[in-house]
């Protein structure tokens, strides 16, 4: 048996809704508290299954973990360092954030191969040759990594590509490392800087955050503290996508509107109608038919490449060929297949996909097969005409806080009930 999602569409949605806290931002958060020597609390944790997964992680290391709400309190006061080679390090990919910390903690890590969504290549050789770059001799076995350093020392360090895992788990490594770090062609998101924040707080020396240039003066211990998330701006953007699609008025609040320019540019050449009020932005349901618009996906401050997948259920609605091009996760277009048995018009390319609108959408099954498709998927069957169902729903339960409920309270016709695996 499994879950689907089931969603009648063809209803308008009306209402207001709160954005969780920041996913990509929380997963990192979490295993940079254990570099604390003492108790960090973390607020406006997101209800969603990663979380779950990391502090299953924490406790394997004898970390205290509580959960309650949308608070995580996590005491590594009596950890220990054990090996993480369960099972539960293969479903999900930021696990690998925990290389950085315990070894920044301990100058030794071993760890299984991180999991996660299958979006084409996603190495962590940047990681790794940051760690070296600090000192750790890295061995690789039966899927296992050994990452050690009698003593990390503070190095400069270019990223070939300004990647944001690596930028955050070579900081994690170098804030109790000796001496000083810098990290050129650092990314720029702005979970990087929440992770800084939170880091900061504890008593680790960092400038730069934000920009290219990365600088880390070392410190020798680091002390509990308090931290609230950011809220996260893939959610708000897929929840102004849905509200562009779906809606007659939505109000969309605890959003950082910087962090979604491009979307919402994007959404008004398009002919999205919104209003930026504060940290809300008001959408106004579509009058007229919605234009074709081309996207390429880029590093922050550029397209999210997060957004594309939801953003090309939209746009199967536009009047006129879109171009969607991806140059982060260049195979991230399983969910157009999917979109295509809804009555889409999709060509894939190499990395590209390319839209011809508008074309109705009616209900189907039709399988989730990463994170964002599944969000995709949610915007089509509010779209559509009939009922939809979505399987492999744990992947849209990710990243997605209590999506189900927040929709119904717009006016979604949306249900949950196990199937048959067939």
């Amino acid at each position: 048996m499994s879950e689907v999602i089931a969603i009648e569409g063809g209803h308008k949605l009306n209402g207001t809704v709160r954005i969780s806290g920041a996913k990509n931002a929380t997963v990192a958060l979490i295993p940079a508290a254990v570099l604390a020597d003492g108790p960090v609390e973390i607020f406006g944790v997101p209800e969603i299954s990663d979380v779950e997964a990391l502090a299953i992680l924490l406790r394997e290391l004898k970390c205290e973990v509580k959960i309650d709400g949308e608070q995580i309190k996590i005491d590594p006061s009596h950890m220990e360092d054990i090996p993480l080679v369960s099972d539960a390090v293969n479903k999900l990919r930021a696990s690998y954030y925990f290389m950085g910390a315990l070894l920044g903690k301990y100058k030794r890590v071993k760890i299984k191969m991180p999991g996660g969504c299958y979006l084409g290549p996603r190495p962590i050789d940047l990681h790794l040759k940051g760690f070296e770059a600090l000192g750790a001799t890295i061995t690789y076995h039966d899927d296992t990594y050994l990452l050690e350093a009698e003593e990390l020392i503070g190095n400069q360090i270019y990223l070939d590509f300004a990647s944001v895992g690596a930028t955050i788990n070579i900081m994690l490594a170098a804030v109790k490392a000796k001496g000083k770090t810098i990290i050129e062609n650092a990314a720029k998101e702005p979970e990087i800087i929440d992770v800084a924040n939170l880091l900061t707080k504890m008593g680790a020396r960092i400038r730069g955050v934000g920009t290219d240039t990365i600088t880390i003066e070392g410190v020798n211990e680091l002390h509990g503290t308090f931290h609230e998330i950011i809220p996260d701006r893939i959610e708000a953007g897929t929840f102004l996508i849905i509200a562009a699609a779906a809606g007659e008025k939505i109000v969309v609040q605890n959003i950082i509107p910087q962090h979604l320019e491009a979307l919402i540019s994007k959404l008004k050449e398009m002919g999205v109608q919104m209003d930026v009020v504060g940290d809300s932005i008001v959408v106004y349901g579509k009058e007229d038919d919605l234009s074709a618009v081309d996207i390429k996906t880029q590093i922050y401050p550029g397209f999210a490449t997060d957004l594309q997948q939801p953003l090309t259920a939209l746009l199967t609605q536009s009047v006129g060929t879109s171009h969607v091009q991806e140059t982060i996760y260049v195979e991230r277009f399983k969910h157009c297949e999917q979109l295509n048995k809804m009555g889409a018009n999709i060509e894939v390319k190499e990395a590209s996909s390319v839209i011809h609108g508008e074309t109705p959408l009616h209900g189907t099954r039709v399988q989730a097969t990463d994170l964002r498709c599944g969000a995709a998927l949610v915007v089509a069957g509010l779209l559509a005409e009939g009922i939809t169902e979505i399987t492999n729903v744990y992947h849209i339960d990710r990243g997605y806080d209590n999506i189900d409920h927040k929709l119904i309270t717009l006016g979604a016709h949306i249900s949950r009930y196990e199937i048959d695996d067939e």
